[in-house]
């Protein structure tokens, strides 16, 4: 029996809910997977202190960790703080060799690019030796993946093949099939049943607020601009785990109808109900909006990946975006004022969604292994 062993880093949500995409439907094949957070795995306080590190400079200093992001991207003034992960790395390799040893995978995927950076050093050592797959969970190549050495890189769109080979990387070695999501974002209900399902009115134009699982961002303010509109509709807010926003929504006394959710399951039924959505443009909630076709409105991305997730949507006409002078209330009646915007960003969403990824993955990764 063929096995898979998934790498991830939990540095937000969406490297770990990729791996459980790609990890579902090789399970429904008959592969026997296993998932590891690798730094939870092998130096559990490195992995508190890096999910910490991760919220506070995101959260907190969006600044900072953009700036760090650049510099990384042109290679200068990082070498202290990357040359401390390449340390690390070196030490957790030791014991996830041990791992290795026992379940013995016949395919390795790396979600992330620490994960990618620590068997690029086993395989290096001699200390791996089956296929390594790495997964791009952006709309752009992330610094460090041209240091590592894997067999395949799976990117969100073929349009970034032309920064894969900037970067080194072969295009016998890229695989321009989509982040792996849900197979439930490939399919869709009418919004009239979406909407029944959620018990909100049927009738209403929808918005659909959303900012991550760790309810990133500003959305009160957003919220406000939006209930001072004259246009009549109804809006969804899901705040994930951020239980401080979702009491604000819940108490205030709002004049449109206002729907407060936390941390949800049913995300694709929330988008089928929804003519709009109001989103900061994570790489796995981009690739859910564009499988379902819904014309999407950017605010508050965080300085780096999700600039550069931003550059990429607004360059190829699958969304806009809120500026200073540009604020949320203008964005929304533009789009609900010409139908044919809606149009427009919905069918260029479909043409670019991948909703098929995991599959189209999992059918790689088995012919791979079957050929072994």
């Amino acid at each position: 029996m063929k096995k898979v062993l998934v790498l991830s880093v939990k540095a937000g949500m969406g490297h770990h809910q990729t791996g459980l995409a790609i990890m579902d439907y090789l399970e429904s094949c008959g592969v026997v997977c296993e998932m590891l957070d690798v730094y939870q795995y092998a130096a559990p306080f490195l992995s508190e202190s890096l999910s910490k590190g991760y919220l506070l400079s995101t959260r907190y200093l969006p600044a900072a960790y953009g700036q760090f992001y650049r510099l990384a991207e042109k290679r200068r003034h990082i070498g202290g703080e990357q040359g401390k992960i390449h340390t690390w790395n070196k030490l957790i390799s030791s014991r996830l060799t041990k791992f290795f040893k026992t379940f013995e995978p016949d395919a390795v995927i790396c979600t992330h690019i620490f994960s990618a950076e620590i068997v690029t050093y086993m395989r290096n050592k001699g200390k791996v030796s089956c296929p390594l797959i790495g997964i791009i969970t952006d709309f752009t190549v992330h610094p460090f993946w041209e240091e590592t050495n894997l067999d395949y890189y799976v990117t969100a769109s073929r349009l970034l093949n032309h920064q894969l080979a900037k970067k080194g990387i072969p295009s016998g070695k890229a695989l321009p099939i989509g982040i792996p999501i849900h197979p439930k974002f490939g399919k869709s209900i009418p919004k009239d049943e979406a909407r029944a399902r959620l018990g909100v009115d049927l009738r209403l134009p929808t918005l659909l607020v959303m900012m991550g699982s760790m309810g990133y961002g500003n959305v009160l303010k957003q919220l406000l601009a939006l209930d001072k509109m004259e246009y009549d509709f109804q809006v969804l807010c899901v705040c994930g785990t951020n239980s401080h926003l979702l009491a604000l929504v819940q108490n205030h006394s709002w004049k449109k109808k206002m729907y407060a959710y936390g941390y949800v399951g049913n995300v694709d039924v929330l988008m089928d109900a929804a003519d709009v959505i109001v989103t900061k443009p994570g790489g796995l909630t981009t690739s859910e909006l564009l499988a379902k076709g819904l014309p999407a409105i950017l605010v508050d991305p965080i300085p780096g990946q999700e600039d550069r997730n931003v550059e990429f949507l607004l360059n190829n006409g699958l969304a806009i975006k809120v500026s200073a002078t540009f604020p949320i209330d203008e964005a929304v009646y533009q789009l609900l004022l010409h139908e044919w915007r809606l149009t427009m960003l919905a069918k260029s969403a479909k043409l670019m969604g991948k909703p098929a990824a995991a599959k189209d993955l999992g059918d790689f990764v088995i012919e791979l292994i079957g050929e072994e």
